[in-house]
Formats: structure tokens, C-alpha cells, sequence
């Protein structure tokens, strides 16, 4: 992942939650400056600065260099599950295949 996309993925997100860079930066407690100096490619954030955003967006930090983001939709599925013990996940894994037709 190169800083363009770093940046990129930055702003995608930011639009996904329809915030202003200025959002944005007072969110995360930093100046309008420094998230202006990221999006256009100035700078790259901090790793303590990258982990706030993606705590903030509330995503893994392996999805935010992932090609492409899951959907919301899954990003709330998979944090639903991280919680629940395996048995629970072996029933659950059960109904998809049969959702799927793929239960045998």
C-alpha cells in the first residue's frame, strides 16, 4: 500500500461517514492541519495515529489495507462474532451453509 492509497483509504472512509476533514480532525483530537497534511498526501499519519482511525471507523487495521473494505454490514457481522464461543459459531456456520444449499 503506498501513501496514495493510504490517503485515499483515509478519505474514503471520512466520506462514508459524510465528516469534513475538519470532523474529522476535531474526532480524532487533532488539528484540521494534520488531517489536511495526510488526505493530500503531505504526510502519513503516526501508527498510534493510524490505529485511532481505525478505531474510530471501527475497523480491523488488516481491513484498512485490505484492497478493498468489507461492507459495513460485514465489518458489524464479524464484530458481532468475535464474541461468541465456537460452538455458537459452529451452529451459526450450520444455518449459513443451509441458507447457502451447500449443507450436506
Amino acid at each position: 500500500m503506498t501513501g496514495k492509497d493510504i490517503r485515499d483509504r483515509i478519505t474514503q472512509l471520512r466520506l462514508e461517514k459524510n465528516l469534513s476533514e475538519y470532523d474529522l480532525s476535531l474526532r480524532l483530537g487533532q488539528s484540521k492541519g494534520y488531517i489536511q497534511g495526510i488526505t493530500s498526501g503531505r504526510s502519513l499519519p503516526s501508527m498510534q495515529m493510524l490505529l485511532n482511525i481505525c478505531e474510530f471507523f471501527d475497523i480491523e487495521v488488516s481491513d484498512f489495507f485490505e484492497s478493498t473494505l468489507p461492507s459495513p454490514a460485514a465489518r458489524e457481522l464479524r464484530k458481532e462474532l468475535s464474541d461468541l464461543p465456537d460452538e455458537d459459531l459452529n451452529c451459526l456456520i450450520h444455518i449459513v451453509k443451509r441458507m447457502k444449499g451447500t449443507d450436506t
